[in-house]
């Protein structure tokens, strides 16, 4: 696929996450939806992707983002606090040289 196919498709994905869930408070609904799980299927190519959303729109990407990546920058006191958890995975990003 090439960049920008991969990028028009977790678009796509993401557009449909986000209408179809919500409204939600669940976030296993949220993150068991048939778009998210394909977006985590894209694997590595989806990362900038995703860090680009948390920057613009904070949702919930962690457990995409920790199922591509097997890492978790998030904090135990960052639990919970949408914001600054996005704002760990952005710095996470940051230093792994991930540009969005």
């Amino acid at each position: 696929m090439l960049k920008t196919d991969i990028a028009q498709k977790f678009e796509e994905l993401a557009a449909m996450w986000e209408l179809e869930v919500n409204g939600s408070s669940f976030v296993g609904e949220k993150t068991s939806h048939s778009a998210y799980q394909q977006i985590i299927e894209m694997g590595h190519a989806a990362i900038p992707l995703i860090l680009k959303e948390l920057e613009t729109r904070p949702n919930h990407w962690f457990a995409a983002l920790r199922a591509i990546t097997g890492e978790n920058p998030v904090l135990p006191e960052q639990r919970g606090k949408i914001k600054q958890m996005a704002a760990a995975w952005l710095q996470w990003g940051k230093e792994r040289g991930y540009k969005w």
